[in-house]
């Protein structure tokens, strides 16, 4: 790879780019493009298996290895929206090493465009959130409706109002997310994303207990250990059955359910 002729074309517009060769055939660029906290963005220059007139540019899975460190990409929510940020960025993943296969006419504009989509990767845990809320329930939906069925899942059920469904309005009134039955047996599902959603259903179920209702509450958490320690002791005393996220809940709700209603 001629890093000279690399070199002239980026810092043809008064930039500050230098090659380092890390190993052989394997190039770090660096380059004044940073990350939030001041730490320089990883971007390595590689051959492109296009050809000579392509270059490929990628980051050898430092990105992720970054992001572990506070995140993990460990559910369906989660992996969609990351592969949402590649998508839409025009970047590959080969096993975690993202890379952009870019022509040499476009490589300034494309490190910039690599640059740009490792930098959402990264910080994923800060911008997200609220994405990922909107798409676990989305997700939890799409799960109970495909694969529940047989339990005859309602939604936005309110208990206390006859079970009927709750209008949109209606919000003084305490709801469950789902309820599923299985051989009369009634359960109350939530869906948890946080502290606010996480007191919201402690205290329906003490309103159902002290209402006398038959029923068996299940709590499926976006992510456990983002609750904080009082709303998980206070929501330990009064469900049932927790899952830790999603995941846990597809792979053990349905035969949980079938268990304790024998």
């Amino acid at each position: 790879m001629d890093t000279e002729k690399i070199l002239n074309s980026l810092n043809r517009i008064k930039t500050s780019f230098n090659i380092d060769e890390r190993r052989s055939g394997k190039y770090q660029l660096i380059a004044p493009i940073l990350h939030e906290d001041g730490d320089m963005v990883d971007i390595y220059l590689q051959k492109s298996s296009k050809g000579a007139s392509y270059i490929r540019i990628c980051d050898f899975g430092m990105a992720l290895m970054r992001l572990s460190y506070n995140y993990e990409i460990n559910t369906p929510s989660k992996k969609k929206i990351f592969n949402s940020i590649l998508s839409n960025n025009g970047i590959q993943n080969d096993n975690g090493n993202l890379y952009l296969d870019s022509h040499f006419d476009r490589l300034y504009e494309s490190i910039f465009q690599f640059a740009g989509c490792i930098q959402k990767v990264c910080s994923m845990d800060y911008w997200n959130k609220e994405m990922i809320h909107s798409s676990f329930y989305k997700d939890l939906k799409g799960f109970i409706l495909k694969e529940l069925e047989e339990f005859n899942p309602r939604p936005n059920i309110a208990p206390l109002s006859d079970k009927t469904p709750i209008k949109e309005k209606e919000t003084s009134v305490f709801k469950v997310d789902w309820s599923l039955n299985w051989k009369n047996r009634q359960f109350y599902l939530f869906g948890v994303t946080g502290s606010g959603k996480a007191k919201e259903a402690t205290i329906a179920l003490l309103e159902f207990k002290k209402a006398s209702l038959p029923f068996f509450s299940l709590v499926v958490h976006e992510d456990i250990q983002n609750l904080g320690n009082k709303d998980l002791i206070y929501l330990t005393r009064n469900a049932d059955k927790q899952y830790p996220n999603l995941n846990d809940f597809n792979k053990e709700g349905i035969s949980d359910i079938k268990r304790y209603a024998a």
